[in-house]
C-alpha cells in the first residue's frame, strides 16, 4: 500500500488570483465555445444538435411514429450530452413549440406548454419524432458532408456540424447567455433568408442595403407588428447589434349603440399570455388605467383577448397607446448575431456577413457530397468491371469455383481481377447469375462514368458550384414559399411612432365635484358642485366644521399645503365620496408630524402661487411644480427654525402688486416683480418687523386697488382705490393700513 503522504508531492504553490483565473478561463471557453452560443453553420449549439442526432439515429423520422421523450433524453445524455436530464428535455420542447420557433424541428406529441406560460408534461409522458425541417437540416451527413468526432466517452461518433441547407440560424433565430458575451437572433422568413443568399451569389460584392430589399425583418412564430423605421431595421442589420419594438396586432369591433371593444388576436414573441393578461388586470384593480373597465380571454386556438373601455366616447387609439406603453402588449426584442464562426471563433456579425460564411459553408458541403459520390462511383464501377470480366467468363469463373480450394487467387491471376472485384464475384448468389447481362452491366457503367464526369467538373468549377447551390436553393425554397402555409409571414412591417404619453385627463371622464375638508381633516368630494350655503351638503362630524370647500373637476390635481412647507397631491377621481364625512386625509398622505393643512386648491395649469411664511419671506412658484408624485409630498419652503408656512394664494392673471400685513398690523404694498419665482427656497424678505410676524399676504391689480370684506351679514366689500401712501420697496417697515380694514388682519 502506498503511503498517503505521497499526495502532497502533487501540490503545486501557485498564486490564488492566478490559479483562479486559469481555470474560470478555461470554463468561460467552454461555456462560449461548447454551450451558449450558436454555429453559424447550422444554427445550432451542441444540446439541440445532440438531441436531433440521437432521434435522428433512433429512427424517428417524419413518417415514422413516436418514441417516449424519456428514451430520447436518456440516449443523448448517455452517449452525447452528459448533463442534467432535465435541462435536455427544456432544451427539446423548445423545439417542439409552435409559439417559440418558427420552423419547429421536433414534432411532439402530448402536452409540450402553451403559449399561457405553462410548462410541458414530464418526458415520460410525452413524445416526439423529427419534422421534415429536422431532416432536411440532417441532410447529407451520410455522404461524408460533416467531419465527425468521438463522443465525450470514446464509445460513439457525433458529427461536428449539420450540412443541410436550410438557413436555421436566421430561420429560428437563437438566444443564450455564455461568460462575458450573449446572442439573441430573432427568427426570421426562411423565403427572404434564401432570397437573399441568391442575390449575393449572384452579387458577391453587394451592399448590405441590397439584401434588405429581401429582408423585410423578423418574422415571429406569434405574430405581431414590428413597429419600426424601415432604417432603424437596416441599422440594426448592418452592425448585427440593435432591437426591433414589437406590437400586439388589434382590430376594432364595434357593437350595439356605438359601443366597442378592443380584440387582441396576436401578441408579442416570448410573452406568456397569462402574465399579459395579469399585467392589464392589475392595471384595472389598481385603477391606474381608468379608461379600460374589463378584460376576457376567449382564446381557443386561436388568441383572443377583449378589452373593453370605459365608455363608448374613449378613443381606442388612446386606450392602446395606453397599454403599449404601460404592458408587454408592446416589448423590445433585440438583435446581437453572436454566434460562432467556422473556425469556433465568437464575433457579432452583420446579416450579410452571416449570409457569406453561410454560403461558404454550402460550397463545402456541396464539394464534399461530390467528392463523397465520385469516390462510390469508382467502387462500384470497379465492381461492375468485375461483374462483367463474370459474366464474359462465366463458365469459366464457375469451373475454377467448382474445382479450385482457393478459387480467389486464381481468378485473380487469370483475369487480372483485384481482390474487391474477385471476393465480390465470389460472394455473388446463384439468382444474380441471370441478371448479369452485359448490356445492362455496361448502360450502369456508362451512366456512372457521366455522373462521375459531371461531378468532377462541378469539383473543379467555382461557377458550376454556385450555379448547383442555387438551384438547390430554389427548390428548398418553393417548399417555403410565402404562399404556403408554413413559409407565409406571420409578421408585419408597419412603422409607427412610440406609444403616446397620455395625460391623466384623457383617462378620467370629466365630472364636476365639490371638494370639502373639515377642520380634523376629513376630506370628501361630492358629485356636482353644489351650493356651499347649503347646510345640508356641508354636514360634518359633533365638535368639526368646515375648513376647505371649492368647486372642482374629476381631471385635477388637488394641492395640500401643510405648516411644514410640505406639499402633497390628492387626485380628484380617488377622493372618497361624498354620502358619509370622508376619510382622513392622513390616510391618503403621508402628513408629518403634527403639521396642519394650511390651504387646499386645484393645480391649475399654468397657476402661480404666492407664498410666504410667517418670519415674513416669501416667492412665487409654480402651481404645476408644486405637484408631488408620492404620499410623501414635496418640500417646497426651506423654513427657518421657529418659523411656519401661513400664506398660500394663487395669483390672478391680472395681480401685479403684493400687500403684506404684519402682527404689527403694519401693511407694504410692492411690485410682484420684485419677489423671485423659485421651485424650492426660503425666498425673500416681503416685510420687515420689529416684534412678531406676517399675519397674511395676497396679490391685487394696483389700477383696480385692494379691496377686503366689511364683514357683517350684510356682506359688503370696501375697495381702496388709492394706495400710493403704502406703495414702497419689498423689506419695508410699512405703516397702519387703511381705514376699516378687519381687525383680523386677513385680506
Amino acid at each position: 500500500m502506498s503511503d498517503p503522504t505521497d499526495i502532497f508531492d502533487k501540490i503545486v504553490d501557485a498564486p490564488f488570483d492566478e490559479a483562479l483565473s486559469e481555470r474560470y478561463l478555461v470554463y468561460a471557453l467552454s461555456t462560449i465555445t461548447a454551450r451558449s452560443l450558436p454555429d453559424v453553420r447550422d444554427g445550432l449549439k451542441p444540446v439541440h444538435r445532440r438531441l436531433l442526432w440521437a432521434m435522428r439515429l433512433l429512427r424517428l423520422d417524419p413518417a415514422s411514429g413516436y418514441k417516449k421523450c424519456a428514451r430520447v433524453v436518456g440516449d443523448t445524455i448517455g452517449k452525447y450530452h452528459p448533463h442534467g436530464d432535465q435541462s435536455v428535455y427544456d432544451a427539446m420542447v423548445r423545439l417542439a413549440q409552435t409559439f417559440s420557433l418558427r420552423y419547429p424541428l421536433v414534432d411532439g406529441q402530448g402536452n409540450f406548454g402553451n403559449i399561457d406560460g405553462d410548462n410541458a408534461a414530464a418526458y415520460r409522458y410525452t413524445e416526439a419524432r423529427l419534422t421534415a425541417t429536422a431532416v432536411e437540416l440532417m441532410d447529407g451527413l451520410d455522404e461524408g458532408s460533416a467531419d465527425f468526432r468521438p463522443t465525450y466517452n470514446n464509445e460513439d461518433e457525433e458529427p461536428e456540424i449539420f450540412p443541410g441547407l436550410f438557413p436555421n440560424l436566421l430561420a429560428n433565430g437563437a438566444s443564450g447567455i455564455a461568460v462575458g458575451m450573449a446572442t439573441s437572433i430573432p427568427p426570421h422568413n426562411a423565403a427572404e433568408i434564401i432570397d437573399a443568399a441568391v442575390h449575393l451569389i449572384d452579387n458577391p460584392k453587394a451592399e448590405h442595403s441590397a439584401l434588405m430589399d429581401f429582408v423585410s425583418g423578423p418574422d415571429f412564430p406569434t405574430g405581431g407588428v414590428v413597429v419600426d423605421s424601415a432604417e432603424a431595421i437596416a441599422g440594426a442589420y448592418a452592425t448585427g447589434r440593435g432591437g426591433f419594438r414589437v406590437r400586439a396586432r388589434w382590430e376594432l369591433e364595434k357593437g350595439a349603440q356605438g359601443s366597442w371593444a378592443a380584440i387582441i388576436t396576436e401578441i408579442p414573441y416570448q410573452v406568456p399570455k397569462s402574465k399579459l393578461i395579469e399585467q392589464i388586470a392589475s392595471l384595472i384593480g389598481d385603477k391606474k388605467l381608468p379608461i379600460l373597465t374589463d378584460i376576457r380571454d376567449e382564446s381557443d386556438e386561436l388568441i383572443r383577448i377583449v378589452l373593453e373601455p370605459r365608455s363608448r366616447t374613449v378613443e381606442p387609439q388612446v386606450l392602446m397607446d395606453s397599454l403599449f406603453r404601460l404592458t408587454d402588449l408592446e416589448v423590445r426584442i433585440s438583435l446581437n448575431l453572436n454566434v460562432l464562426d467556422a473556425k469556433r471563433t465568437p464575433r457579432v456579425m452583420s446579416l450579410r456577413e452571416v449570409l457569406t460564411e453561410w454560403l461558404d459553408h454550402q460550397i463545402i458541403v456541396l464539394v464534399r457530397r461530390a467528392e463523397h459520390r465520385v469516390a462510390k462511383i469508382v467502387d462500384r464501377a470497379e465492381l461492375l468491371e468485375g461483374y462483367l470480366i463474370a459474366y464474359l467468363n462465366l463458365d469459366r469463373v464457375i469451373e475454377i469455383i467448382r474445382q479450385e480450394d482457393e478459387p480467389k487467387p486464381v481468378m485473380i491471376a487469370e483475369f487480372g481481377l483485384t481482390d474487391r472485384q474477385a471476393e465480390a464475384i465470389l460472394n455473388m448468389r446463384l439468382r444474380s447469375l441471370r441478371k448479369l447481362e452485359e448490356m445492362q452491366i455496361r448502360k450502369e457503367r456508362d451512366a456512372l462514368e457521366k455522373e462521375r464526369e459531371e461531378l468532377a467538373r462541378l469539383i473543379e468549377s467555382r461557377p458550376r458550384q454556385l450555379t448547383r447551390l442555387k438551384k438547390n436553393l430554389a427548390a428548398l425554397r418553393e417548399r417555403y414559399a410565402p404562399d404556403t402555409l408554413l413559409g407565409a409571414r406571420r409578421t408585419s412591417i408597419e412603422e409607427a411612432g412610440p406609444a403616446r404619453e397620455i395625460p391623466l385627463e384623457a383617462m378620467i371622464e370629466r365630472e364636476p365635484i365639490t371638494v370639502i375638508m373639515s377642520l380634523r381633516g376629513w376630506v370628501r368630494a361630492m358629485k356636482g358642485h353644489v351650493d356651499l350655503a347649503n347646510p345640508e351638503a356641508m354636514k360634518f362630524k359633533e365638535g368639526d366644521g368646515p375648513k376647505f370647500a371649492f368647486h372642482a373637476q374629476t381631471t385635477d390635481k388637488i394641492l395640500l399645503a401643510a405648516e411644514n412647507g410640505r406639499f402633497y397631491t390628492l387626485a380628484a377621481d380617488k377622493l372618497p365620496g361624498g354620502r358619509g364625512f370622508g376619510e382622513p386625509v392622513r390616510l391618503i398622505v403621508d402628513l408629518e408630524g403634527e403639521g396642519n393643512a394650511i390651504a387646499l386648491m386645484p393645480a391649475a395649469a399654468g397657476a402661480k402661487l404666492l407664498l410666504a411664511s410667517s418670519d415674513g419671506r416669501g416667492f412665487v412658484t409654480s402651481a404645476s411644480g408644486a405637484v408631488a408624485e408620492t404620499r410623501k409630498g414635496k418640500q417646497i419652503v426651506n423654513l427657518r427654525e421657529g418659523s411656519k408656512l401661513n400664506v398660500v394664494r394663487q395669483i390672478g392673471a391680472g395681480d401685479d402688486y403684493v400687500a403684506a400685513i404684519g402682527e404689527n398690523r403694519k401693511m407694504v404694498v410692492f411690485p410682484i416683480a420684485e419677489l423671485p419665482e423659485m421651485g424650492r427656497g426660503q425666498g425673500v424678505q416681503l416685510q420687515r418687523y420689529r416684534d412678531g410676524g406676517l399675519s397674511d399676504a395676497t396679490t391685487f391689480s394696483f389700477a383696480e386697488g385692494l379691496s377686503w370684506e366689511m364683514g357683517g351679514a350684510t356682506g359688503r366689500v370696501r375697495t381702496e382705490a388709492d394706495l400710493s401712501g403704502w406703495r414702497t420697496a419689498r423689506g419695508a417697515a410699512g405703516r397702519m393700513p387703511p381705514l376699516g380694514f378687519p381687525r383680523a388682519n386677513r385680506f
